[in-house]
């Protein structure tokens, strides 16, 4: 079985086909982060129309490096949300006229199950149950996984995602976009134990996650200190990182013990930050279980996590009409086989 996979969600636009018995046959993105850049965040107007330009040329591409036509897509996975609303639409629009052309399945995907189902697609991928958490510009959630489509939320970001987080700090500290990883490479060059910073809602029972207050408190240290430089800055983003990586790692603990879960998965493009790596890795070494990652060119983004994760959906019966549906806001417990 075979299936596309066409991620339009927000400033990248990714194109791949997997096969559930060759893998990974093509696999294509191309980043809007040189369109969105001087602007210090993404412009959806300007994400749309560029999603509107390389969808159709880069599915091109994909089947051509898949070697594949028509006859060999067995269905077409999109992205239906959560994300931009306009983004979204271009990605389902050209999923659903290439359903009706070639009289196949459209299946539409939750941008964050792809996330979750990345690691899946490593040699040494997690088996079921497993607490996932899935950490990125728009999302915190830690989840209990028992089975594909069974995910029970256990806490989310109550406010800010701490990608979110790392681009307003980014913001703050006069680095360029996106803010997660400038805000990592700033942060190498720190003193520890400059800045000792909170570990917001550590102190109090349950999953959740807030780090509005974090990003409040990291703007108010920088105002406190008259012409701060590099190595102020080099402090603070340090002490921000090290941080959220803590209040991170301590919620994946308490769900593990609480679960007794013998795995993790992180995925998102936080999961790419090195120093939350390590602090897991650490974690769960001490805790004598396994972490699963993707593979860090599929942290961000992309389309090949949508294909698996149709092919996924296609193979469960996952079955919808020819009409256009997309979710800017879709929460993962609403979603159903």
């Amino acid at each position: 079985m075979r299936v596309i996979g066409i991620e339009t969600s927000c400033d990248e636009t990714g194109v791949a086909v997997y096969d559930d018995e060759k893998g990974l046959l093509a696999d294509l993105l191309f980043s809007q982060i040189e369109l969105h850049s001087e602007y210090g965040g993404v412009v959806p107007e300007l994400a749309s129309r560029d999603h509107i330009r390389k969808t159709l040329p880069m599915i091109q591409d994909c089947l051509k490096q898949s070697d594949s036509s028509a006859k060999d897509i067995d269905g077409i996975a999109y992205t239906a949300g959560p994300g931009l609303v306009g983004a979204l639409m271009v990605g389902a629009s050209v999923a659903k006229a290439l359903a009706f052309a070639w009289n196949k399945p459209a299946i539409g995907v939750h941008h964050m199950e792809g996330h979750l189902l990345a690691p899946m697609m490593t040699a040494d991928k997690p088996n079921y149950p497993f607490i996932a958490l899935l950490v990125s510009g728009g999302h915190t959630l830690l989840l209990n996984c028992q089975e594909f489509g069974d995910y029970q939320l256990l806490g989310e970001s109550l406010d800010d995602a701490a990608g979110e987080a790392f681009d307003k700090v980014a913001k703050m500290l006069g680095l360029g976009y996106p803010g997660g990883p400038a805000v990592a490479e700033l942060a190498k060059h720190s003193i520890k134990g400059a800045y000792k910073f909170p570990r917001p809602m550590t102190n109090r029972p349950g999953f959740d996650f807030s780090f509005s207050g974090l990003k409040t408190f990291t703007m108010n240290t920088l105002a406190d200190i008259d012409n701060p430089s590099n190595q102020d800055k080099a402090n603070i983003a340090g002490a921000f990182q090290e941080a959220v990586v803590d209040t991170i790692r301590i919620k994946c603990k308490r769900a593990l013990e609480h679960t007794g879960s013998p795995a993790l998965v992180v995925a998102g493009g936080v999961s790419a930050n090195s120093a939350l790596r390590i602090r897991l890795d650490e974690l769960m070494k001490n805790m004598n279980r396994k972490v699963f990652y993707p593979e860090l060119k599929y942290c961000t983004d992309n389309g090949a996590m949508i294909a698996y994760a149709g092919l996924e959906r296609l193979k469960a019966g996952h079955t919808e009409s020819l009409a256009i549906d997309v979710k800017p806001r879709w929460p993962l417990t609403e979603l159903t086989l």
